[in-house]
């Protein structure tokens, strides 16, 4: 029942704003949805057994003939991204307070539907509805950059959604495959879908259909050339919607669906993407160094980070999966903090040139000090949420390859390079025309930011309930696929 409800939950509240004529009212609305949605998961989470079984489980035939069901249900590694997703969701409607939208029921209604969307594609255990809810957390989206988004927002969005809709049409044709493979009666259940029995070859063409389709939404190299120009144009909820949640769906995809079903696919080309994830955390890097617009040099910084996240994955042990969940999370946090510092930064100054700015932190004390913490966990500082995960991800890749520790590890070190250099720019030195009328920080951004310091710190002092979640059904994923 509980899962039921976090799905449709928002999905409600969405079709209630869209018929709503006063769209004054839409905010308070979507802001005490998103609210009582998160109230869903943390009870879901007091109720949670810390083993591999699929809890709050519900499965109920929707095409019979097809073998298709609505089977959704919640293990650790779902729990912990339905608390991510309603926790995030909850800080980026408030970020919107004070703005002004064009027709703003609808604005909040699609944040809405693309949260039940979210959650769908979480806690689906039906391969249809994985692919269903998958979709239908990237239409929103999609209409969010394309009617509130910034210059050359059309050009940019139809590359967005080539990019998506390529990948997503990728991951449908592996799914038909798998399906039409079962016993008869064919079904999409993930459980029939993990049993089916493929040859090596089989295994290698679903693998590609399936990598591709994860790495388009994460991105990983050479797939990201979307994403910075649609970071930069989207309007500041649609870029956290997309990095600090929507990209989770991708690496999400390769824990749930790509190891259990090609094991052997992945063992034979693994590698490959494991050196095209590296790569990406280098070539990410380098360009963020030289980045002039703030948004864009974390936009790049996503990637970098994104990057580490699947090479642990294809690391193929329990570090590496517990480190990737852990830095799903921490990523999350952190993308959505430094995104609403950037949207702080352009509404007081008018622009994202770094160049442009100094000495706002002579200004802004408290702006200047939560900037910091969140930079900080960016950038993995020991007792901060980023260092968890990149210290389990780096001693991951290094069981499986020691060399491509090295330059995963530059993620650490060039990171600290572009975050802290552009903290240097942008909030030190000596006053300037943009810096002079820029005030601190009111009760309603500090209210939006205790939270997420809170858990920049919290998950870095103390991550163990985490990896306690999260660590049977990883276990039983890499048991199911041979790999523990």
């Amino acid at each position: 029942m509980i899962t039921t409800l976090l799905i449709f939950f928002p999905l409600l509240a969405g079709a209630v704003l869209l018929a709503m004529r006063r769209g004054k009212a839409a905010f308070g609305l979507s802001l005490a949805a998103a609210a009582g949605e998160l109230v869903l998961s943390l009870y879901a989470l007091s109720g949670f057994r810390s083993n591999a079984e699929r809890q709050f489980e519900v499965n109920v035939s929707w095409i019979k003939s097809m073998g298709i069901s609505f089977h959704a249900g919640m293990d650790g590694i779902s729990l912990l991204l339905v608390l991510l997703t309603t926790f995030l969701s909850v800080i980026i409607i408030m970020t919107s307070y004070r703005r002004t939208f064009n027709k703003p029921a609808l604005f909040y209604a699609l944040i809405m539907f693309m949260e039940g969307g979210l959650v769908g594609v979480f806690t689906a255990a039906d391969g249809f509805l994985f692919y269903v809810f998958w979709e239908l957390a990237l239409i929103p989206v999609y209409f969010i950059c394309l009617m509130w988004g910034g210059e050359g927002r059309e050009r940019i969005t139809l590359k967005f959604f080539i990019y998506t809709l390529a990948g997503s049409l990728l991951l449908l044709l592996g799914l038909l495959y798998l399906y039409l493979k079962t016993p008869v009666p064919h079904s999409f259940d993930i459980t029939a879908l993990y049993e089916v029995p493929l040859t090596s070859s089989e295994q290698v063409w679903i693998f590609w259909a399936m990598f591709i389709a994860f790495a388009i939404k994460m991105p990983v190299f050479p797939f990201h050339t979307w994403q910075p120009d649609t970071y930069t144009a989207a309007p500041a909820q649609g870029t956290m919607l997309l990095s600090g949640i929507m990209l989770k769906m991708g690496v999400y995809g390769l824990i749930r669906w790509l190891i259990p079903v090609v094991p052997a696919g992945i063992q034979e080309w693994g590698y490959t993407a494991l050196l095209l994830s590296v790569t990406g955390i280098v070539y990410a890097s380098a360009i963020a160094i030289v980045q002039r617009d703030f948004k864009r040099l974390i936009a790049y910084s996503s990637i970098a980070h994104v990057g580490l996240i699947s090479a642990g994955v294809f690391s193929l042990n329990l570090q590496g999966l517990q480190g990737a969940v852990v830095q799903m999370l921490s990523h999350g946090v952190n993308v959505v903090g430094l995104f609403f510092v950037a949207d702080i930064l352009l509404l007081r100054t008018g622009t994202n040139d770094i160049s442009g700015m100094g000495g706002i932190r002579n200004r802004a004390p408290w702006f200047a000090t939560v900037f910091m913490i969140i930079l900080l966990g960016a950038v993995a500082l020991p007792l901060t949420n980023g260092f968890v995960g990149e210290f389990l991800l780096l001693g991951a890749i290094y069981q499986r390859h020691a060399w491509m520790t090295a330059a995963a590890g530059l993620s650490v070190i060039l990171g600290a390079v572009y975050m802290l250099n552009s903290y240097q720019k942008i909030m030190l030195g000596e006053n300037n025309t943009k810096a002079a009328g820029f005030r601190d920080l009111d009760l309603h951004e500090k209210i939006i930011f205790i939270p997420v310091v809170a858990m920049v710190i919290g998950m870095g002092v103390y991550p163990a309930p985490i990896l306690r979640i999260a660590e049977p059904a990883l276990k039983a994923i890499l048991v199911h696929a041979g790999l523990a």
